[in-house]
This record gives C-alpha cells, structure tokens and sequence, in this order.
C-alpha cells in the first residue's frame, strides 16, 4: 500500500515534467487548441528548429550565452562546494575562540530573503568594481550559507579517532581533508550541487550584468518569449531546454545520493 501510494504521488509530481515535454513538440494548432490536449498528436522539430532560426538572427551567437552560463555554473557551484567544506571542516572538528559565534552569524544569515539582501549585494559589487561581469554572479555564489550549514552537521558525523588515526600515520591536514573528509561527506557536498546548479543555471543576469555579450542563456531564451503568440513553439521549447538540464543533473545526482549514504559506513 505503501508502495503503490508513493507511485501515485511520483505519477502526480511527474505530470508538469510530461506536459512540458510535449508542448514543445507540439505545432501552433495544438499549442491553441481548446480543449487543450495533453499529449501531442502531430510531434514536430518546428519549434526547435525556429529557435534555431531566431537566435540565429541575433549578433550574439547561442554559443556565447551558453559559454556564459557553463562559467557561471560551474565556477559557482564547484567554488562553492569547495569554499563551504573548507570552511565547514575547522567549525566542525576544531575548537577555537570564536568559532561559536561565527557558526551563529552563519546560521542567523539564513533567515534573510536574498531579495533583502540584494541591494547591499549590489553596494558590495559596485564598490569592488564587479559590475557587469561575471564575478557579480559567482562571488555571491561561493557565499551560500546553507552550504556551509549542511557540511558542517555531516563533518561533526565523522569519528574523531579516524581523523586521530591519519594524524598519527603522518598524513597533514590538506591530506586528511582531500583524501578522509571529503570523500565521507560525499553526500553532502553532492546535495549542495543538487541546490546550486539549478540556481545559477537559470539565472538571467539580475540587476548585475547589462552587457549583452556577458548575458545568460537564461536571458536569451526570455527575449525570445517575449515575442507573442507567434513564438508560444519556441517559447515551448525553450521551456523545455531550461528544465532538461537542472532535471537530468537531479536525477544523476539523487541516485548517487541515495546510493552514497546506504553504503557510507566506515570500512575497515
């Protein structure tokens, strides 16, 4: 009963994920069908392929705001994962004055909105000269404080004596971390990419980047949806390119969550 309960709730949650996927293939006849139907009846390339077309037309290739968003992804979420485990391992097994204090600043920063920090986040940026480049993006990202929230409580998880273990056989601290800590909090630091990814994946740029060559692909593909009635296929497909990569990387990403933390026993 259980399992079959759980089915449904997986079919319900997976409804949108369908819907979306055959809207992009669908002509402009049945995009405005009413009724509308739920799945495509004449599956068509036309909408991806006008995509193509129109970002053709832009002095901006495709490629360009792609590459801007594989640098802001990938420096912002790797950097992140790296900067808050780095920072999570000394609060999580090191006791120094003050380390208290700035666990609680951490915990406390996780009560604000980023819309109420968005404006001394611009003040930041500003005076650093970061304005409309990529650093905007990124330098924020690395500062996500939930991800430091999460590494610490899964660092205090590790025994102390392993960590006593390696010291004694001579291994330094960059080791212990590299080598010990960072592959048993594997569920965590793949949790943070889990949150990170889809965040700066689908970031447009904000009030931080006005340049149309340091734009996302985010950005671009908005544009193109402004269009009106004439590009709901191509806004359709752009929906679906949006989704397919933060719902892949979940997907990937999840079993080996689920995979890490069933065999994540210490091992002799």
């Amino acid at each position: 009963m259980l399992f079959m309960l759980l089915a449904i709730f997986g079919v319900f949650m997976a409804i949108p994920l369908v819907y979306a996927i055959n809207n992009a293939f669908k002509p402009l006849d049945e995009l405005f069908i009413f009724p509308p139907r739920f799945f495509v009846r004449n599956p068509t390339l036309d909408n991806f392929f006008d995509l193509v077309a129109v970002m053709g037309d832009s002095w901006v290739p495709l490629s360009r705001y792609f590459a801007n968003t594989i640098i802001i992804t990938l420096l912002g979420t790797v950097g992140h994962i790296i900067l808050a485990s780095m920072a999570a391992y000394p609060l999580a097994k090191y006791k120094f004055p003050g380390s208290k204090m700035i666990f609680s600043i951490v915990v406390l920063s996780l009560m604000f909105s980023p819309h109420v920090t968005a404006i001394p986040n611009y003040m930041v940026m500003s005076l650093l000269g970061w304005i409309d480049t990529h650093a905007s993006l990124i330098i924020p990202a690395l500062a996500f404080p939930l991800g430091l929230f999460i590494m610490k409580q899964f660092m205090e998880q590790l025994p102390d004596s392993m960590l006593e273990a390696a010291k004694i056989d001579g291994a330094s601290e960059y080791r212990i971390f590299w080598t010990i800590v960072m592959p048993n909090v594997r569920p965590a630091w793949l949790t943070l990419l889990i949150l990170q990814f889809p965040v700066l994946w689908g970031t447009n740029g904000g009030d931080f980047v006005y340049s149309e060559e340091l734009k996302t692909l985010n950005y671009a593909l908005e544009q193109i949806t402004l269009g009106g009635i004439a590009r709901a296929g191509v806004g359709a497909a752009v929906a679906l390119i949006l989704m397919i990569v933060p719902i892949t990387l979940f997907i990937v990403s999840q079993s080996k969550v689920i995979q890490t933390m069933s065999t994540s026993g210490m091992k002799d």
